[in-house]
């Protein structure tokens, strides 16, 4: 199965960036309390402070905000990754990790419930483009690498203990790419 390839297009005008923007703020304040299964349109658009017909100027439905939610991450996560950065692996990393410890109410609520996984299957959607991008080759690893961070921030999010990014990004690193790193080419 080959990666999803995330990109939005360029988005210029002005109003559909505060619209869409609104819309990406009304869902990310919902799902903590109502789970993806429990929104619905309208309570997207109450909160967003737009009608129904302006949601479906810019979307289909809740999913493909959802898709577009997760396109923009993607293009942020690239074009903030510092130039000095750009040749290590897995440079999107730590804003990564970054981002989920701010959205982390939203992920707890989210990751390893069965009323989250539109949006878990999105967020490995995300992850194996991520690693894909950044490995030519071997078509299992993005995917490997993908499931070994999900489970990771599933853990980590799940937990007390109060581990930073960083921390995060060094286990994934200890336990997950060295290890896959040392294996070398493809099996035959």
């Amino acid at each position: 199965m080959k990666p999803v390839v995330l990109h939005a297009a360029p988005r210029t005008d002005r109003r559909v960036q505060r619209t869409r923007e609104a819309l990406r703020e009304a869902l990310l304040s919902l799902l903590p309390g109502h789970g993806w299964d429990g929104i619905d349109v309208a309570m997207l658009c109450e909160r967003a402070n737009i009608g129904r017909s302006t949601f479906y100027l810019h979307y289909a439905d809740k999913g493909a905000l959802l898709r577009g939610a997760f396109a923009d991450l993607h293009d942020h996560l690239i074009a903030t990754i510092h130039p000095a950065d750009r040749a290590r692996p897995h440079a999107f990393l730590p804003g990564l990790l970054a981002h989920v410890h701010g959205q982390q109410e939203v992920f707890r609520s989210l990751l390893g419930r069965r009323s989250g996984q539109a949006v878990q299957d999105q967020m490995r959607d995300l992850l194996i483009t991520l690693f894909a991008q950044d490995d030519a080759g071997d078509e299992a690893r993005p995917h490997l690498l993908a499931g070994a961070l999900m489970q990771l921030m599933v853990w980590w999010l799940g937990t007390a203990w109060q581990l930073t990014p960083a921390e995060v990004e060094a286990r994934f690193r200890a336990f997950a790419v060295r290890p896959i790193d040392a294996v070398g080419a493809p099996m035959a």
